[in-house]
């Protein structure tokens, strides 16, 4: 199957499409990538939580800060404090634009002293030309000459040991390692977009073919799988993970003021440090701090209970999607106010429990905060509890467990 003209493939497309039984393509990033390699995405999402799932990353947006001043650059734009960040290290933040509201969110990875890669979801090369007048930086947009696989789930170390030639058991969650990968120069990180134990590997778009065979290689003994866009987006949401679009919309891409969202109002409140000075957004965001943002981002667990009453009202069991869901359906109080939007939900296989995240009015974000979800069924609009609860409603001990780890107190 080939993809839909427009969308470029990306440096394995032919592998992956020799492995798939399904001919459903979405477009990101300008690339062309599976939403799932059967009929349903059920067997990709039980190789994540159980093996391991080998997805193509590549459509990230990459981009290439050198020189003395990139992480003076860096830290300028994102909320984080790029010059603290360590050589061998990654860290997770977000852009602001000069009124607090979030651009994006990704990563910044300290390759060398004065070398970094940072990744989005969309394309920011322009606002980074517009703020670079007084750095010594080069910047590259690397997207299109760097490709990156993800292999993520409770096996994915033991597979990747005869791949890599690091050291898997020293390298920490959020670290960075320049290694051979499949024979070729490339980096691995540990990162990733599922919640759980996970990598991401960077190598030249030549030598992706490669990589991506021998890890299916490696990890058949494992039950490794391939897997799409679908399987990913139910377990970045049982992680608790925003996605940029769907969970909160790029300041630069709204068309009212309404629908822009500060840090602490895209539950990436967190990556924010109002103490540190010189980034842009900061003066809005410490007035906010001190009126309260507008909207609280919340986990959700609706009630089981009332939904298989719901479905039994119908004479019909609960239909539970092999998917997850990015359709936006209101929030309510009890009194049956609107206070607020579910963004992404899906049910968890691993967890058997109906998730979901949203926005609601801040006064209603406090956890144990009962709320009611619209929820169709046989074509009518009807209402489940739902209790605001911790995020990320999963998070295994292996995600950050590294088996070297020095002692606490340790060098």
């Amino acid at each position: 199957p080939r993809p839909r003209p427009g969308a470029r493939p990306s440096s394995v497309h032919e592998r992956r499409s020799a492995l798939r039984q399904s001919v459903a393509w979405k477009e990101w990033a300008g690339y062309a990538a599976p939403c799932n390699y059967d009929a349903h995405s059920e067997r990709e999402y039980f190789a994540i939580r159980r093996s391991a799932g080998l997805i193509d990353v590549t459509p990230l947006y990459k981009y290439e800060f050198t020189g003395p001043d990139a992480a003076r650059f860096l830290a300028h734009l994102w909320t984080r404090d790029i010059t603290k960040l360590k050589q061998g290290r990654v860290v997770y933040g977000c852009m602001c634009d000069g009124d607090g509201m979030v651009l994006d969110d990704g990563t910044v990875a300290c390759l060398a002293p004065d070398h970094y890669r940072m990744t989005s979801s969309e394309a920011w090369l322009g606002w980074f030309e517009q703020h670079r007048r007084g750095y010594d930086i080069q910047i590259e947009d690397s997207t299109d000459r760097i490709a990156a696989l993800a292999l993520q789930g409770p096996l994915s170390r033991e597979i990747l040991r005869t791949v890599v030639d690091t050291d898997l058991d020293s390298l920490r969650f959020f670290g960075l390692a320049a290694c051979r990968l499949a024979g070729a120069e490339g980096w691995i990180t540990r990162t990733g977009y599922t919640g759980d134990l996970g990598y991401e590997l960077w190598v030249a778009n030549a030598d992706a073919v490669a990589l991506y065979d021998a890890i299916l290689e490696a990890g058949e003994q494992y039950g490794v799988q391939p897997i799409g866009l679908d399987a990913l987006d139910v377990v970045r949401i049982e992680a608790g993970f925003v996605l940029q679009g769907i969970d909160y919309v790029s300041a630069r891409s709204c068309l009212t003021e309404v629908r822009k969202s500060s840090p602490a109002e895209a539950g990436l409140g967190w990556t924010v440090n109002l103490d540190r000075e010189g980034w842009i957004g900061r003066e809005a965001l410490i007035h906010e701090s001190k009126t309260g943002p507008r909207w609280g981002f919340v986990g959700l667990e609706l009630d089981w209970a009332e939904l298989e009453e719901l479905y039994a009202e119908y004479d019909v069991p609960p239909h539970l999607a092999p998917m997850a869901c990015r359709s936006a359906v209101p929030i309510y109080q009890a009194s049956g106010a609107q206070v607020g939007q579910v963004t992404s939900s899906t049910w968890s296989p691993t967890l058997k429990r109906y998730l979901a995240l949203g926005q609601v009015h801040a006064q209603h974000a406090a956890l144990g905060t009962k709320l009611q979800v619209e929820y169709t069924v046989e074509f009518e609009r009807r209402r489940l509890t739902a209790t605001v609860v911790k995020r990320p409603f999963f998070d295994p001990p292996r995600k950050t467990f590294t088996p070297n780890a020095p002692p606490k107190g340790g060098s």
